[in-house]
Formats: structure tokens, sequence, C-alpha cells
């Protein structure tokens, strides 16, 4: 983790977490798996990718995923999204399905959604980093503990966020938010296992403006 690069929003909060020994602990699991010449996505320089794209005094949704697309050339730090040019995974072409049936967003070109994170989507997965093709290998880490820090920090320090989550992962490691000032979202997974059962039709993105739009912030451009 020699390219850690986080803006300084966060730093003040995050940078004790990196001398704790469970990121000590993280960090030499890594270079273990860099050393076995394992594959690891998405590249260094991009673990923390939804930190720089969304500073944390520019934070108004956020949105939980789980771990990183373990697919090559797929994810790129920001959860649910994919590189340019990459086919939409069936998690996220039905989020576009939702977003056009909620706000009339006709289902974009590219899959990239550093769009949404620079308008302050904070669009953390749980799970930082993954082994090629071994879905969820590499869970109970450390990675859980970092980012439960990063949605603490944002309960406590912001307010009137949107907390969009997403199945039953995301709403368990959110289930401390304070929802007296920040509000919180919740329905099945866009996954096409359970997509059918409440996810479409749920209307996050228009909800999630409208309570912007009451305190006074800015609209996201979904």
């Amino acid at each position: 983790m020699s390219e850690i690069k986080l803006h300084l929003s966060w730093l003040k909060y995050l940078k004790g977490e990196f001398e704790a020994d469970y990121m000590i602990q993280l960090k030499k699991f890594l270079k273990c798996e860099y050393d076995a010449k394992k594959i690891i996505y998405p590249k260094a320089s991009e673990y923390f990718n939804a930190l720089e794209h969304t500073h944390l005094d520019n934070v108004k949704v956020v949105l939980l995923g789980q771990d990183p697309y373990h697919g090559a050339g797929q994810g790129h730090g920001l959860c649910f999204s994919v590189r340019e040019g990459v086919r939409f995974p069936p998690s996220l072409m039905n989020i576009f399905k939702e977003l056009k049936t909620d706000v009339g967003a006709e289902v974009p070109k590219s899959g990239d959604l550093t769009r949404w994170a620079d308008q302050g989507v904070l669009m953390l997965n749980s799970v930082l980093t993954v082994e090629d093709g071994k879905a969820a290998a590499h869970q109970k880490k450390g990675w859980e503990q970092f980012t439960d820090k990063i949605i603490s920090v944002v309960n406590e320090e912001c307010d009137h966020v949107v907390f969009i989550l997403w199945g039953a992962y995301a709403q368990k490691k959110a289930a401390f938010v304070d929802r007296t000032k920040h509000l919180v979202l919740e329905s099945v997974h866009p996954s096409p296992l359970s997509s059918h059962r409440g996810f479409f039709g749920s209307k996050p993105f228009s909800q999630a403006n409208a309570f912007l739009k009451k305190h006074g912030l800015k609209e996201i451009k979904w």
C-alpha cells in the first residue's frame, strides 16, 4: 500500500487507521499475495478511488457495495462501477434500468460512474481488493474495519446524507447510521437473483434527490 493517497478532508480522520494493528496485518497479507504473483483488483493506485473522488466535505450520498469486481479490467475502486468500454455486469444493468424508470435517465453508454462520485456520491465497497476470479477472497482480512470507520466518520461529521443500502450485507454494515439526521434507503440487492423482489420500483434516485433538495443541497445528476 505504498501508493496511499487520501484527500486532506479524509486524512484527518483516517490517518491513524494506517498505523493500527489490523491495517499492518492487512498490508502484510497483500504483500504476500503480490509476492505469490497473484493478480489483485483493482490496482494499488485505485484502492482508495472512492475517497479521492468524493471528499468528506462533499459527501451527499453513500452507496455501499461488498467486493470489487473480480474480472480483468472491470473495477476501478468505485462500487458497482466499471471502466469505460467494459460490458455492464448484471447488477449495474439493473441499476440503470431502475434509474430510467425512476428519473427518466437513458441507459448510458459507459458504466464508469466516476461522474456520480465527483458530485458527492461516496461509492464505497466494504472490501477494497479481491483476487482475480475469486469473489470474496479478501473478506475478513481487515478492510471491513477500515470501511466501517469511513462510514462512522460520515455518520458523525456530515449532515443530511442519503445512505443507499442494497441488500442485507449493506444494511447490516450501516445499521448504526443516525436516522434522525440522515436518510436511509433500503431495498434488496440489484442482482438478478433478487432485483424483482423489491429493487425495481424502489425509486432510490428520486428519493435521494428529494431529500437533498429539502435540505438545500444540490441534487445529483444521475
